[in-house]
């Protein structure tokens, strides 16, 4: 029997395997949302107790179905741009490339040292279109890299990630990428801070030591921190009447919680050329 892999991830990092968790178990349902024998196979060779980061199972399915939506937005970019430039932000151990390449695609994957050498202990590289960023977003040798493959349409995608950090330093993400990127594209979630307050309850019974910070109260609210930031389109949780939520459905029938929990997709800046 092959030895486990060992982790020792903590803080927000250690939330990433709470997803994959969440992928491996939707993938082994008869009924599953999504087909991901990646994740199945990387959670057999973790040595962790993933049952201790077990998440309800709405939370589960919500967790999946943002997954999917966000998929969508990166798909649609490439088949406007198919030689772009996609920036992972906080990828953790997701499979994105796998599940979006059209073979045309310049792909980063950043997340920090930690998690990016255990992901490569998990995942071998497949392309040479594919490239990792061992480093925080907020550091700066990113943004030299990427420039390295410009000028090129630029889409950057925050999946779970965001709402760990500060609204201060959310907003200068936002504005590094308006300033060094003029006309880029990003793809983010955020929640509400009643939703925010919930999710930390959570995490505090699974003993996991982050916390989320950043929420909002619509997506419009980021426009107001910088000219030519613009929200494109959004999506939130239960705008989809999904019949694996069960009795929680009918939180579609309220407004304010109907809209708590969403995906945002922004423009940052007017491009230069056409490009990015």
């Amino acid at each position: 029997m092959p030895e486990k892999i060992l982790q020792e991830l903590d803080g927000v990092s250690e939330t990433l395997l709470m997803t994959l968790f969440v992928r491996a178990r939707e993938s082994q349902r008869p009924d599953g949302m999504i087909r991901d024998n990646m994740a199945v196979a990387m959670v057999n060779q973790i040595d962790c107790d993933f049952t201790r980061l077990r998440m309800q199972r709405h939370d589960e399915i919500a967790v999946i179905m943002r997954m999917k939506k966000f998929d969508k937005p990166v798909s649609e970019f490439l088949s406007r741009s198919p030689e772009a430039v996609v920036l992972h932000i906080g990828c953790g151990l997701d499979t994105r490339f796998e599940r979006v390449d059209n073979k045309r695609v310049e792909w980063f994957d950043l997340d920090i040292p930690d998690v990016m050498a255990l992901r490569e202990k998990l995942l071998s590289k497949k392309s040479d279109r594919y490239h990792t960023l061992a480093m925080s977003i907020f550091d700066d040798e990113w943004i030299r890299e990427i420039r390295q493959v410009m000028p090129r349409p630029l889409l950057c995608v925050a999946e779970g990630v965001l709402p760990y950090f500060t609204e201060s330093q959310v907003k200068s993400l936002f504005l590094r990428l308006r300033e060094n990127f003029p006309g880029s594209e990003l793809v983010c979630d955020a929640h509400t801070s009643f939703v925010m307050w919930v999710d930390n309850l959570h995490l505090a019974h699974a003993k996991v030591k982050a916390r989320l910070q950043w929420s909002i109260k619509s997506g419009r609210d980021v426009e107001a921190w910088g000219e030519g930031i613009k929200l494109l389109d959004e999506w939130n949780y239960y705008d989809d009447d999904e019949p694996r939520l069960k009795a929680f459905r009918w939180v579609r029938l309220i407004p304010s919680l109907a809209k708590s929990s969403g995906i945002f997709h922004y423009r940052l800046g007017a491009r230069v050329n056409g490009v990015s």
